[in-house]
C-alpha cells in the first residue's frame, strides 16, 4: 500500500523548524464533532513525492462512513481523512521528473488529504487541464473515475441501452449522468427526492423517480419496455433448498441494462431483479448503513441480513452479471487509473463533462459540510477549502 500521504515529521531539506499547517483530523469514531481542525507539522517531500499546497478537497460518502468506523481502508484514529484534493506544487522530491513547482495538480489517495499542505507520491497526482478550477479538480477524481469504470469497464454501456442511477443528484450520480450523455440514446432512470427532479431532467435524466414516496423498482417496470424474452418472465431451475428461498428474486418483467448500486442490502436484490438478459448490476457502496450521525447496529444487521446472495450455478441461468467496484482497492493500479483519468480530462476539455459543485465549506465548517451530504441535501459535489491566508495565496499565484 502507498504511504499515508500526511506530511512526514522530518524537517525541510534546508534544516530549521518544520512549518505548521492546519489539518482536519478524525479524533475518534462517531458524530460530526469527531472531525476537528488541528495544527500539524510537516517537512519537505521524500524521494518520489511532491509537496502540494491544497486549495480544495472533495467530500465523499466513504468519508462519512469512515467517521462512523464503517470504512475498512483506514488506520485507526487519530487520522487525517480525505481521498482527493487539488492544489499547487510547492516542492518536488528527488527522482520526480514530470512535475515542477507551480504545477496545478489533482491528487488521489487512500486518506490524508484534508490538510493545507500534503506530501504525496507523484504517481498519485494528475495535472489539471487548462481552465479547470481547484473546486472542479477536487470534484473530479473519485466520483468520475468510479462512474466511468462502472459504466464503461464493467457496464459496457452502449447506444440505446437503459441505466438506473441511484442517488442520482449526488457526486457519482451527477458524474454518471454526464457520462451516459456521451453515448447515443441512453435512457436514464434516476432516483432522488422530488425537490431535485427539475435539476435531474435538465441534466439529462429521462425518468426521475422519488424513492421516498414510491417503489422505484415498480416505477422502472411500469416505464421500461418489457422485451420479448418469454413474456418477460424468467424461470429458475432449482437445485437446492437455498435456491427455493431466492427464487422469488427472479420472477419479474424485464427492466434495464445496467444498475449502479451504491445502496447495498435488499436494494442489490431489487437491482438484480430489474436487469434484462445480459444486464449488469455494479455494487459500489453500502449507503444503507448510514441512518444517522453515529453507527447504527440495527441498520448494519438489517443490511447484512438482506445482502444479496447468489451462487455461480444459479447465476448461470440468468444471463446477468453481478460486479463489485471499490476505488479504495485500486491504489496499486496506477496505469489503469491513469488511463481513466486521461480519458476524463479529454472529455472535460471537449466540454462533455463538468463537475457540478453543490457547495464549498471552509475547514472550520466541516460538520455542516458532512451534514449537507449525509442528509442528502446536496445536488452535486460538496467541497472543503482550507482558506489559507490571503497573502500566501497571492504570492503563490504571482
Amino acid at each position: 500500500a502507498p504511504p499515508e500521504p500526511a506530511p512526514g515529521p522530518e524537517p525541510p531539506a534546508g534544516g530549521g523548524e518544520a512549518a505548521e499547517h492546519r489539518a482536519l483530523v478524525l479524533t475518534g469514531f462517531g458524530g460530526y464533532e469527531k472531525v476537528k481542525v488541528q495544527a500539524r507539522r510537516g517537512g519537505g517531500p521524500r524521494p518520489g513525492e511532491l509537496s502540494v499546497r491544497v486549495r480544495a478537497c472533495g467530500l465523499n460518502f466513504a468519508d462519512l462512513m469512515a467517521r462512523q468506523g464503517l470504512y475498512d481502508r483506514l488506520p485507526p484514529p487519530p487520522i487525517c481523512p480525505g481521498m482527493e484534493c487539488a492544489g499547487t506544487v510547492r516542492a518536488v522530491g528527488d527522482d520526480v521528473r514530470d512535475r515542477q513547482v507551480g504545477d496545478k495538480v489533482m491528487v488521489l489517495a487512500r486518506s490524508g488529504l484534508w490538510q493545507e499542505v500534503v506530501n504525496v507520491p507523484a504517481s498519485q497526482t494528475f495535472l489539471m487541464p487548462e481552465g479547470m478550477s481547484f473546486e472542479e479538480a477536487a470534484a473530479l477524481l473519485v466520483n468520475y473515475i468510479t462512474a466511468y469504470m462502472i459504466l464503461f469497464d464493467f457496464g459496457n454501456l452502449r447506444p440505446n441501452q437503459s441505466v438506473l442511477i441511484h442517488m442520482a443528484a449526488g457526486g457519482v450520480g451527477t458524474a454518471a449522468i454526464q457520462l451516459c450523455k456521451t453515448v447515443e440514446n441512453v435512457t436514464i432512470f434516476g432516483t432522488a427526492s422530488a425537490s431535485k427532479h427539475d435539476y435531474l431532467k435538465e441534466s439529462g435524466v429521462t425518468h426521475p423517480i422519488d424513492y421516498r414516496t414510491m417503489d422505484y423498482a415498480e416505477e422502472v417496470r411500469k416505464i421500461s419496455p418489457k422485451g420479448t424474452s418469454g413474456g418477460g418472465l424468467l424461470q429458475l431451475s432449482c437445485l437446492s433448498s437455498k435456491c427455493k428461498e431466492t427464487s422469488n428474486y427472479f420472477q419479474f418483467p424485464l427492466g434495464v441494462d445496467i444498475v449502479l448500486d451504491p445502496l447495498g442490502g435488499s436494494d442489490t436484490s431489487k437491482a438484480f431483479n430489474l436487469l434484462k438478459p445480459m444486464g449488469k448490476v455494479i455494487t459500489y457502496g453500502v449507503a444503507n448503513l448510514l441512518t444517522g450521525q453515529k453507527k447504527n447496529l440495527m441498520a448494519m444487521a438489517k443490511t447484512w441480513w438482506n445482502q444479496f446472495s447468489i451462487n455461480a450455478l444459479q447465476l448461470l441461468h440468468h444471463n446477468k452479471a453481478v460486479c463489485g467496484y471499490h476505488l479504495g482497492y485500486m491504489d496499486e493500479e496506477h496505469e489503469l487509473v491513469g488511463g481513466v483519468v486521461a480519458k476524463l480530462i479529454n472529455l472535460y476539455t471537449q466540454g462533455k463533462i463538468k463537475p457540478k459543485i453543490d457547495s464549498v465549506w471552509p475547514f472550520d465548517q466541516v460538520a455542516d459540510a458532512m451534514r449537507q451530504m449525509q442528509e442528502k441535501k446536496n445536488v452535486g459535489k460538496v467541497i472543503l477549502v482550507p482558506e489559507a491566508p490571503k497573502e500566501e495565496t497571492k504570492k503563490e499565484e504571482n
